[in-house]
């Protein structure tokens, strides 16, 4: 297994969290009784929503949430394919309150400001300003995006449609790179997409997971011996790069703990992966361990099994899931 990075934020772990309460308008009573409705419906642990739109380096979106209200991780899909989907599962265009970003690569924020221009002028935009700063001096985005950013802050929580989200560092080349911690009620899904080695403070996060979002990009016998050319491959393999199959899966197995019920692998390679390869390797780590593993189809023979895994589809939706 690859050794975990050290260039992280060092908090101590007995920091206290402090929550932030946002310049922003009150919530309406039915905005409330949504995220009254969320918080209980997850204290079941049958009430969290996740699709995703595309993971991939063609593109990356998904949204979490409920019916009523939820937010969108990344915006590199084309949001009229993601509303049209959303729309087709029973999501109005007007229950996405929130876009956040794990970091400034095109692939994760190419339509975000589309988004909230043309799509929903009343959602914001959580990131970090280092984070907006790079996407601005990256790419071709109106300045004017910047109208519609909140600002966020490394493993400082603020709340969002009845979730408390909390960032993390991750290790990768992006101007600021960082995970998601996602907790409602006592279920806590984390976003780990997009990183080279597993830094301290995101194992911190990673290991408390109910649902785990983890990037699986690519085998490193298809990487050695694929046409990349040699500083493509060298940039994938680094410490700021991307995760291997057998890290993913290797740190999966050894911080399993009961309450993890499903796997997300997210970010294959179209070039130096299948999800068939992704699957296997995460599958027989976790075999190993003595756990058995569903496919996550909800067959009732599946859905006795210890663990849910699945694999993100590159360029297509994923099931809608309730969780």
């Amino acid at each position: 297994m690859k050794q975990t990075g050290t260039r992280y934020h060092r908090f101590n772990e007995g920091t206290p969290t402090i929550n932030f309460e946002w310049d922003e308008p009150e919530e309406t009573p039915q905005q409330a009784q949504t995220c009254a409705q969320l918080k209980a419906d997850n204290e079941l642990g049958n009430g969290l929503a996740f699709i995703s739109f595309g993971s991939g380096s063609s593109g990356n979106c998904s949204y979490i949430g409920t019916q009523q209200s939820g937010v969108l991780i990344d915006a590199g899909v084309d949001p009229q394919g993601v509303f049209d989907e959303l729309r087709r599962n029973g999501i109005a265009r007007d229950a996405v309150k929130g876009i956040v970003l794990t970091h400034d690569h095109q692939d994760h924020v190419r339509y975000v400001y589309k988004i909230v221009r043309d799509y929903n002028k009343q959602a914001r935009i959580y990131c970090t300003m280092r984070l907006m700063n790079g996407m601005l001096r990256r790419h071709n985005i109106s300045r004017r995006v910047k109208d519609y950013q909140i600002p966020i802050w490394l493993e400082t929580p603020f709340k969002l449609c009845g979730m408390e989200f909390t960032a993390f560092e991750t290790s990768h080349d992006g101007s600021d790179n960082m995970g998601f911690s996602i907790q409602c009620g006592q279920q806590t899904f984390v976003v780990a997409t997009d990183m080279g080695v597993i830094t301290p403070r995101a194992e911190h996060y990673m290991q408390q997971a109910h649902y785990l979002m983890i990037e699986s990009n690519y085998d490193l016998t298809m990487l050695n011996t694929g046409r990349y050319p040699e500083f493509l491959k060298a940039r994938v393999r680094s410490e700021k790069g991307h995760l291997d199959n057998e890290v993913a899966a290797q740190f999966v197995a050894t911080h399993y703990h009961q309450g993890l019920k499903w796997i997300f692998l997210c970010h294959l390679s179209n070039d130096n992966n299948t999800p068939e390869l992704a699957l296997h390797t995460m599958c027989q780590a976790l075999e190993q361990r003595g756990l058995t593993v569903g496919d996550a189809s909800n067959a009732p023979d599946q859905r006795r099994r210890d663990i849910q895994l699945y694999a993100l589809p590159r360029y297509d939706c994923s099931p809608f899931f309730i969780l």
